[in-house]
């Protein structure tokens, strides 16, 4: 019975495994995230950001491959009706940012500098080193937050509405250690999206994505 358990254990861990990537690569087929038709990506669709081995493990990221940016000095968001303090962006936006704030090339992965061009400054993708212009993230975003700032709902007891991630705002959108951290993520994803042209958590019809957050 015990190894009919261990096997029946090792089965599904595997099935689970499996699965998981399947998931990921159907939805991210074809959007601006698949890299298969890329010269230097071999064919592959994730090899800019996720590698199966030799992985960076200092960061908090599935399988991690790619360089990460060095600015430390992003132009942040700031207005004085904002209740929240804007820092620099977490680890979780520095993920994305690596691509999108134009300093790193899309192929800097594998320990390559990459030889891609960066993004252009032209491109809709390019989000550059000024997030001044940009929803603020960096900051916390908690029920002691909510409760200063009465148009914001409390994000530890209002549902996030996400179907790929349900749960309440904080355990759905947030990050950092205590999942109270505005990022990048909180309202983007790159795989499991409801809107692909921009890779929006929520489909944001009716203002649906801003108003999660947003008691207005």
């Amino acid at each position: 019975m015990r190894r009919l358990n261990r096997i029946l254990g090792t089965t599904a861990v595997i099935v689970a495994l499996v699965g998981l990537p399947v998931v990921a690569l159907a939805d991210i087929s074809g959007t601006a995230h698949d890299f298969s038709d890329q010269s230097w990506s071999s064919g592959e669709t994730c090899v800019a950001c996720h590698t199966p081995h030799d992985a960076d493990t200092s960061l908090e990221a599935p399988l991690w491959n790619h360089q990460i940016t060095s600015v430390t000095d992003y132009a942040v968001y700031a207005s004085p009706t904002l209740n929240a303090t804007v820092g620099q962006p977490g680890e979780t936006s520095l993920l994305c940012l690596s691509c999108h704030d134009g300093t790193l090339a899309v192929d800097a992965f594998g320990g390559s500098p990459g030889n891609a061009d960066t993004l252009d400054t032209s491109s809709s993708a390019y989000v550059g080193q000024d997030l001044s212009d940009d929803h603020p993230i960096g900051f916390t975003y908690d029920t002691a937050l909510s409760t200063t700032d009465p148009g914001l709902n409390d994000p530890a007891s209002t549902d996030a509405g996400v179907a790929l991630k349900p749960g309440n705002i904080d355990v759905a959108l947030l990050f950092g250690a205590s999942r109270d951290q505005m990022e990048c993520a909180s309202c983007h994803d790159a795989h499991h999206a409801a809107d692909l042209s921009y890779f929006l958590r929520k489909d944001n019809n009716g203002s649906a994505l801003c108003l999660t957050c947003h008691n207005k």
